[in-house]
Order: structure tokens, then C-alpha cells, then sequence
């Protein structure tokens, strides 16, 4: 079965990787092969974000651009996390009686293929 590499980002800043075993938006609790093999159980009111990333190994001094127009298109938005940190990108399926949703940012160059964003480690979320 594949499993989709994610990054997981805590509110009080803690950071996992590993593989979801069964991530679904809407759920409460979801499990993570972290990449030592441990699986470890996560629950998503914890997490500032999902990442779903191309590799693990990141590069911390890449600098985010955001000027990339997705030809899928979606809504174009700028999110402001709790801690100060701002993304923007886009969203197809943004509803505000979610607990969370997925944005794919805005510079596709970047290693996030996608992020599940919880809506509660959020400052501010508007439309571009």
C-alpha cells in the first residue's frame, strides 16, 4: 500500500516525520509510521498542519516565493498561522465548518506537494 511522506507540525512546535497510514480530513485521530518504524497515534487538534511533502530532507533556507498560478486553478488565499508563520496558495474545497483544509501553496518549486491546514492554529484566513 502507499503511504503519502508527510511532515507533521505541532502546535507547540514539535515536528514528526513518517508515512500516513490512514490521514482522512474530518477524522480526530490518525496513525503515522514515523521513519524510524514506529507507529505512533496523532491527534489533529494537536497539529498545526499536515504537509505532504516530496522529500523529507527539506532545505531550510529555501525562501517560499508564492507567484506560481496553479493551472488547476482553485481559490487563491493567504493564510496567517497562530505563531506568525503566513502561507499562501490555493484551495479548492475551503468551508469554514470544517476543522480543517487543504491548501496547495502557490510556489509548486517548494517541497509541499500539498498541506492540510487545522483551522484552529489559525490567526487569519482571507481571499486574495
Amino acid at each position: 500500500m502507499k503511504t503519502d511522506k508527510i511532515v507533521l507540525r505541532f502546535k507547540d512546535k514539535t515536528l514528526l516525520k513518517g508515512h500516513a497510514k490512514d490521514f482522512s480530513p474530518g477524522k480526530k485521530i490518525f496513525h503515522m509510521r514515523l521513519l524510524n518504524g514506529e507507529t505512533v497515534m496523532v491527534d489533529v487538534e494537536k497539529l498545526k498542519a499536515v504537509f505532504f511533502v516530496k522529500r523529507f530532507e527539506g532545505d531550510k533556507d529555501y525562501r517560499y516565493r508564492y507567484k506560481d498560478a496553479l493551472p488547476w486553478g482553485g481559490t487563491r488565499m493567504k493564510v496567517k498561522f497562530s505563531d506568525g508563520e503566513v502561507m499562501i496558495g490555493y484551495t479548492q474545497h475551503h468551508q469554514i465548518i470544517d476543522d480543517g483544509f487543504f491548501m496547495t501553496s502557490a510556489d509548486i518549486k517548494g517541497n509541499n506537494t500539498c498541506v492540510y491546514i487545522i483551522k484552529s492554529s489559525t490567526h487569519q484566513v482571507s481571499y486574495l
